[in-house]
């Protein structure tokens, strides 16, 4: 066994005994490994007998069996090699499987940005004009005019990107490196203060997705983002985005934003403007600058410290522009009633256009300084009338063609959005008399013609005064200035009730109306509408009008679609007549029932009107430029206490008609 050779010695021969035994045939001889000593002198060292080994000349089958063995040893090596390639292959194979179902899983509902991108749609909506051709209100999602991102000046631009996406010009449709400082501001704040979504990232979920928050979308919104960054370059890009985010009030794209809110074209907006347009995006309703304005200034701010924080304005200047409130471009109307004409207006629109595919620019007659003078015609008076049990107000003023100027349909739109100017029906009360009194004018009888005032009975029903006592015979002119209920129910009789009828069908009345006795006292519903436009036949000189508050209605790229003519000239009463009618109706507000309504200097005419209980009080009067009718009431027709059309009516109207004429030609009405 070889004992006094080193161990590896010992293995490496039997290794080479075994290779010998197999390539002989014959059973392997062990020899003796210890080597003879020559001379007697002393042994060979171990080191020396592996030299000597080594060099010894070594059999030609040793070297082919080695030969075989490291060519076993590589192809072993390489099986495997080729196996673990196999195996990585393989794994890449159904690696790339997985990856597109799961790919797949996320886009399979992604719509097609192509052709979505094109197909983009809104429902139409109306920009409402006054008519001095500023805006009332948008009805709707209002798109403004499409404009280029390198249109824009640079400090809008960079408000926008300072506030959205800093580093837009540097990724690739997501940001690492915002995503990372989000979340670090989000870990350090313990909730959520920033996102991590750049502005690619935002016009793929405004165009093409939902706002739900979920995984999925997210996933979708990257992809999507990507494709936009390889379908447009960076300017199509933020051009997209200023004309698609929604800033509010109904608006979409920095046009109609900076219209709307400043009254200014977007290139131009100033760098505070430009701050606060920038600001509103992030939430639209609570940063609005016509309802907010405090939160709206104090975005702002931030829009501007981020702006310095890019590098994009010097730190003292954005200092230098912070404010506390926005000021935005100066309007005659900002509060909530004007919505009653708006509403009155949008929904005559469609009947005049049809059913069209496009935004409309509809211009109305409403006249912005008469708008507000009723307003603060009515303001003194609202709480009075609250505590004489009058909870509601309307109130319309047009001219005498039929130009509405201006409308009140209530006490307050946010509260009631039910337009009592053209949708309630009420009784007009002696309001209705002078329809009365022209069919008897147009029968031959003058102002100076006499009518027996006493107590009268017609089929059991006896009409009374207000002041329950007759006066007589009395002039045709005093029965109107006094308003007496006897004298003028005689005076129907006289001149047949189906005659009157006829001449309020002809003034424009609606209505039902019976042949009863009772019928000359205005005991028959009708609109405030309809009777302010029988007012301006009577200031009109007799002919007939239909009110209106549409001139024109424009597409977008400004295409009429519908414009008013001069409405055709019916003659409904001699000219004479009406003049008659002037005069006797003039006496009502100089020394009658209406002399609360006497202005000074002015020749107006009118008539007051109270229904049984004082449910309804009325002034319905006109001069030479303008018609207006004012009424107070209860929408359940509950009774006031002791409101009559001679007082806060022609209190109200007075105001009025001496606020938007003061500095007018007052010219006198014909017949005065």
């Amino acid at each position: 066994m070889l004992p006094h050779l080193p161990k590896r010695w010992r293995k490496k021969r039997r290794v080479q005994q075994i290779i010998s035994k197999k390539s002989s045939g014959r059973k392997a001889v062990r020899k003796k490994s210890a080597p003879k000593t020559t001379g007697g002198a002393k042994k060979i060292g171990i080191k020396a007998t592996a030299a000597a080994r080594r060099s010894r000349p070594k059999p030609a089958f040793q070297k082919a069996t080695r030969q075989r063995a490291s060519k076993k040893i590589s192809t072993t090596l390489t099986a495997k090699i080729l196996r673990l390639l196999k195996w990585i292959l393989l794994g890449c194979v159904w690696g790339g499987v997985l990856l597109a179902l799961v790919i797949a899983w996320f886009a399979w509902d992604i719509p097609n940005p192509s052709e979505h991108l094109a197909a983009v749609t809104r429902t139409p909506a109306l920009q409402i004009l006054d008519n001095q051709g500023q805006p009332l209100s948008h009805q709707g999602n209002f798109q403004g005019d499409f404009v280029k991102a390198e249109d824009l000046p640079d400090h809008v631009r960079h408000a926008i990107l300072a506030t959205e996406d800093r580093r837009f010009y540097d990724h690739i449709g997501f940001d690492p490196i915002g995503i990372m400082r989000a979340m670090i501001a989000n870990f350090r704040a313990k909730g959520a203060v920033q996102g991590g979504s750049t502005l690619t990232q935002q016009v793929a979920k405004n165009l093409f997705l939902t706002p739900q928050k979920t995984l999925r979308r997210k996933v979708q919104e990257l992809f999507l983002a990507l494709w936009l960054e390889q379908a447009f370059s960076k300017s199509q890009i933020l051009t997209i985005y200023i004309n698609r985010i929604y800033m509010g009030a109904g608006l979409y794209g920095i046009d109609a934003a900076a219209q709307h809110y400043f009254a200014v074209s977007p290139q131009q907006l100033s760098l505070y403007q430009a701050a606060v347009i920038a600001g509103i995006a992030k939430a639209p309703s609570r940063y609005n600058p016509l309802v907010y304005p405090q939160k709206s200034a104090k975005r702002a701010n931030q829009v501007l410290q981020n702006m310095a924080d890019a590098g994009w304005l010097a730190p003292a200047t954005a200092r230098t522009l912070f404010q506390s409130q926005v000021e935005t471009a100066p309007r005659a109307l900002l509060g909530d009633n004007r919505r009653y004409f708006t509403d009155w207006v949008s929904a005559r629109v469609r009947d005049l256009v049809g059913y069209v595919d496009t935004d409309l620019i509809v211009e109305t007659t409403l006249d912005p300084a008469h708008q507000y003078q009723a307003e603060q015609a009515i303001s003194p008076y609202r709480q009075r009338l609250i505590a004489a049990k009058a909870d509601q107000i309307a109130m319309i003023a047009m001219t005498p063609t039929g130009a509405v100027r201006a409308m009140i349909g209530g006490h307050d739109w946010g509260k009631s959005q039910f337009n009592r100017a053209t949708l309630a029906k009420r009784q007009p009360g002696s309001t209705f008399k002078p329809v009365v009194y022209l069919t008897a004018l147009e029968s031959g009888l003058s102002p100076e013609s006499q009518i027996n005032d006493q107590a009268i009975s017609i089929d059991g029903w006896s009409p009374q005064n207000a002041s329950r006592d007759y006066r007589g015979v009395v002039t045709l002119r005093e029965v109107v200035a006094r308003s007496l209920n006897a004298a003028t129910v005689a005076l129907s009789e006289q001149i047949g009730r189906q005659n009157v009828i006829a001449m309020a069908r002809m003034l424009g009345m609606s209505g039902t109306m019976r042949l009863e006795p009772a019928l000359a006292l205005g005991v028959f519903e009708t609109s405030l509408l309809e009777l302010a436009q029988i007012y301006a036949s009577f200031s009109h000189q007799g002919r007939a009008v239909e009110a209106y508050g549409i001139k024109r209605i424009l597409s977008r790229d400004g295409k009429v679609l519908y414009q008013r003519l001069p409405a055709e000239i019916r003659q409904i009463a001699k000219k004479s007549t009406i003049h008659k009618l002037n005069q006797m109706l003039h006496a009502v507000i100089e020394w009658g029932t209406g002399k609360r309504a006497r202005i000074p200097g002015l020749k107006a005419a009118g008539k007051t009107g109270t229904t049984q209980g004082f449910r309804d009080a009325w002034f319905a009067g006109y001069h030479r430029q303008l018609v207006a009718v004012v009424w107070v009431g209860n929408d359940q027709g509950t009774p006031t206490k002791n409101i009559s059309g001679g007082q806060y009516p022609a209190l109200i109207w007075r105001d009025f008609i001496t606020a938007v004429t003061a500095d007018k030609n007052r010219a006198s009405l014909p017949g005065l």
